[in-house]
């Protein structure tokens, strides 16, 4: 037995006590490995026992009839629904015919495992098959680990995909992506070919994950290539794979990317980039589920889903004879476009907070504060590289501001260079004011703190800023506190 170490726990649901005896007598030589932990009589208190005792209980063992109404098939199917794990063997009484086919149907359909009769009334003290029914307890007990291993299985892929999908969140709420998520949502339901469109830096590998992850395909590979990343005489044997010996070099067989992503998904990112020999091969495996092996004469079935991206007009591709129309038409069928960053502004807030919130933990700093005039900042530049330049702006704030991000630091993240710096950053006509004349302890300090604030904008690191204020780095930290510039 594979299992043999592990005792088995039995429910019996058996109102007759001199069946229950049987019962008891027939298991009795194996106590060892299995034990009758509860007895009830009816239905009703079985599935409050079971409730209780859920995953303690591995087997039921039942009369098909029993008093209290609740019994047979409807009592099996209600076990099954408390404990999917658990196996039911079903015993009666010699009422039934053991080859009545319809019976036996009945009760496994509802979810038994196995059923016998109790006796033909000759028989007191055991049940009647005795060595079938114990060899059906061992059997039916390994089809319950098997199948409690299988849910903790899949209760692991559900959580490795739950936590891609948080990994892989699509951050924003303007109607434009609202409008993208709900068509994501839609085509994970389908198995059609998809087109994702959009420039470059805008998330089209996102969009690709979200809608296998959230596919019925979720659970087999999802494979990722770049076709412009494939030299032109590998693509061939990258895609398809090939045969050992197919040529000189070949010592050994290679599966290519559609084998590998059998049953799943392939995303084909820069597809306008495939030559035009790899995109006439493409077009059989997508046409007959095909695909051709160098070295192989037969053709090997393949089941994938093909997600391909572009940031080209492919239409001008076509036009140019760059891409194959035949082929643009089998992969555009649901096409999807990810707009431009430039074109949901009311999303870069949202983008902005979310990456400073992960990367900073990651980087293991605190999260700095960006107040409305600096976010102005960012509200009002282009992003010309889209989603993409913004994660790169924050990963740069987050290596030079400290606590706050001066729109100063915004411009310099950014790589706009300004020839003077605001009265606001830097400047003094705040406190030269005769209305409001400060003691020079206050001045002082005044002074220093925006001194330093000046000096560490437009340093590369603390240590750096130290050593153009000619402090050492203790001193420089020690001063930056008093002046509350550091935590």
């Amino acid at each position: 037995m594979i299992f043999e170490e592990k005792k088995i726990n039995i429910l019996l649901i058996e109102d007759e006590d001199y069946d229950v005896r049987r019962v008891l007598n027939t298991i009795k030589p194996f106590e060892e490995r299995m034990k009758i932990i509860d007895i009830v009589s009816n239905g009703l208190a079985a599935l409050e026992l079971l409730k209780g005792k859920k995953g303690k209980i591995d087997l039921v063992i039942m009369d098909y009839q029993i008093a209290g109404g609740l019994m047979g098939e409807n009592l099996i199917l209600q076990i099954k629904e408390i404990d999917s794990s658990v196996q039911i063997i079903v015993i009666t009484k010699m009422t039934i015919n053991l080859s009545d086919y319809n019976f036996a149907n009945k009760l496994i359909k509802a979810g038994a495992f196995w059923y016998c009769t109790k006796y033909p009334g000759d028989i007191e003290d055991y049940i009647y098959q005795p060595t079938d029914f114990i060899l059906s307890i061992f059997n039916a007990h390994e089809k319950c680990l098997l199948e409690r291993e299988r849910f903790r299985s899949y209760q692991k892929l559900h959580r490795n995909v739950e936590d891609i999908l948080t990994q892989k969140k699509i951050v924003g709420e303007s109607p434009i992506m609202n409008e993208l998520k709900d068509e994501i949502n839609k085509f994970a339901h389908s198995n059609v070919n998809t087109l994702i469109r959009g420039a470059s830096g805008t998330g089209k590998e996102l969009v690709a994950y979200n809608i296998h992850y959230r596919s019925d395909r979720r659970y087999e590979n999802f494979v990722i290539i770049n076709c412009g990343s494939l030299p032109s005489q590998l693509v061939e044997s990258e895609l398809f794979g090939y045969e050992k010996g197919a040529f000189t070099g070949a010592d050994k067989k290679k599966l290519g990317l559609f084998e590998i992503a059998n049953n799943g998904t392939i995303f084909l990112d820069e597809i306008t980039e495939l030559p035009l020999q790899a995109q006439v091969k493409l077009l059989r495996v997508i046409q007959d589920g095909e695909i051709e092996k160098i070295g192989r004469t037969e053709k090997i079935k393949v089941d994938v889903r093909i997600i391909a991206a572009t940031n080209r007009n492919v239409e001008e591709e076509v036009k140019e004879k760059r891409f194959r129309e035949d082929l643009y038409y089998r992969l555009n069928v649901l096409p999807i476009y990810v707009p431009d960053l430039k074109k949901r502004v009311s999303d870069i807030p949202l983008l902005i907070d979310y990456f400073l919130s992960s990367i900073s933990i990651d980087m293991g700093k605190d999260k700095p504060e960006i107040p409305e005039e600096t976010m102005n900042v960012f509200l009002n530049y282009e992003w010309p590289g889209n989603v993409r330049e913004l994660k790169n702006v924050v990963q740069r704030i987050l290596f030079s501001a400290e606590g706050r991000v001066t729109p100063f630091n915004a411009k310099r993240s950014l790589g706009i260079q300004e020839t003077e710096v605001s009265n606001a950053e830097i400047g003094f006509s705040d406190i030269f004011n005769s209305e409001n004349i400060l003691p020079l302890k206050d001045m002082e300090k005044i002074v220093r703190e925006r001194y330093f604030k000046f000096v560490r904008t437009n340093s590369d690191s603390d240590t750096d800023a130290a050593k153009k204020l000619g402090l050492a780095p203790p001193n420089y930290h020690r001063m930056s506190k008093e002046l509350g510039l550091k935590q």
